[in-house]
Formats: structure tokens, sequence, C-alpha cells
């Protein structure tokens, strides 16, 4: 049996995806985030500055926020993100090696993935979760069907095309943790303009599972 580094438990498996935030945002936009409730953070590694950002965030976050990287394509990328303090890995593909290489690192994996062929290999590399991209092609009944033939234990996230506005196509399906990026976040919003689109993404969240 592959050893997983398992999801840590959240009242809300919801990760914001700052791409293109920069360093000098960081705390700002970090700590409304994780005021208004959300604990998984993922800035991609094509941001400015990426490393920086991420040791900020690592710092100021609570113990049990995940603080991590996207769009992580080597080892060597794996390394840096360890030497910041990040713990979410989060990736555009499957590559075995960097799946296993952050697991290794106590990291929580969640590569990308689209067809069954993908999300089998990931899962034979020991990724926590998958993250199936985009999810807004596949459908809550796409990803659903390739759901039943993969080890119960992962964690199952949509991302790409999905926003407060569709939670319940997918929360209806049983799939419960998202990626959240331009809906939540873009370039060149204030720290209090995400923090008023996390408060509505939160709200919709919370009615889609019936909280």
């Amino acid at each position: 049996m592959t050893t997983r580094i398992p999801f840590p438990p959240m009242k809300r498996p919801l990760i914001a995806i700052l791409r293109g935030i920069k360093p000098e945002e960081t705390a700002g936009i970090v700590g409304a985030l994780i005021e208004t409730g959300f604990s998984a953070i993922e800035i991609p590694l094509n941001s400015p500055e990426p490393f920086r950002s991420i040791e900020i965030a690592a710092r100021m976050a609570p113990a049990d926020c995940l603080i991590g990287a996207g769009t992580v394509l080597t080892v060597e990328d794996v390394d840096r993100l360890d030497g910041a303090g990040g713990k979410l890995l989060v990736t555009p593909n499957v590559e075995p090696a960097v799946i296993s290489h952050a697991r290794d690192k106590g990291m929580v994996t969640m590569p990308g993935v689209f067809t069954a062929t993908e999300a089998l290999q990931a899962a034979r590399a020991g990724a926590t979760g998958l993250k199936f991209f985009p999810a807004g092609v596949l459908g809550a009944a796409g990803i659903t069907a390739i759901r039943a033939v993969l080890p119960p234990e992962l964690v199952i996230a949509a991302v790409g095309g999905v926003s407060d506005k569709n939670f319940a196509d997918y929360t209806k399906a049983g799939i419960l943790a998202f990626g959240l990026g331009t809906s939540l976040y873009k370039p060149g919003m204030t720290a209090a303009e995400v923090a008023e689109r996390a408060k509505v993404t939160i709200y919709s969240y919370d009615a889609a599972i019936g909280a």
C-alpha cells in the first residue's frame, strides 16, 4: 500500500490560489484570507518572487494553516519550497519524481489530473489528493466517473471554472474540496477586496454543504 501524507482536517477544504501576488502584498492578503476563514493558501511559482511570498505567508500563518506552492514542476522546486517553509505542493501535471520527493519532505501533494490514467499514476506516486483541472470541462459527473476507480482515501478537489456561483453542482456529487483562483484573487486587488470576495465564497460554500 502506498504511503500518503494525509490532508489535514479543515472546516472548509478551500485552497486560495494567489497567482501573480507580489511579496509586498502577501502579508496583507494572506492575513485577510486567514481571518475570513481560509486555511490553505497556494502561491503559484509563476508569480513574482514566489518563494519570498511563500516564506512570508508560512511565517505569519497559524500552525494549522497549509501554505505552499502551485505550478511546481521540478524536484529542485520542491527543495526550495521546503526551504521556504511550504507544506503544500500543487502541480499542473503528474511527475512521479516531484510527487514522491515532496511526500518524502512531509508535504501535502495535489497534482493536477484530467484523465483516469493520470489520476491512477498520481495515486501510485503517493499523492495526498488530486486536483481535477479544468473542472469546468469535466464537470461533477466526469470527476465522479473517474473517482469510482481511485483509492477512496484520496482527497478530490475541483479547480478551474469553479467559484461561489456553482459550488452546489459539485457538493451534490460529494466533491467538497476546491481550488479558487480568479474568482477570489486577481493581481492588483487590495486586501480589503480579497476579504470581501472571501466572505462571499465562504458564505456560498457553507450554504452548498448545508452548514
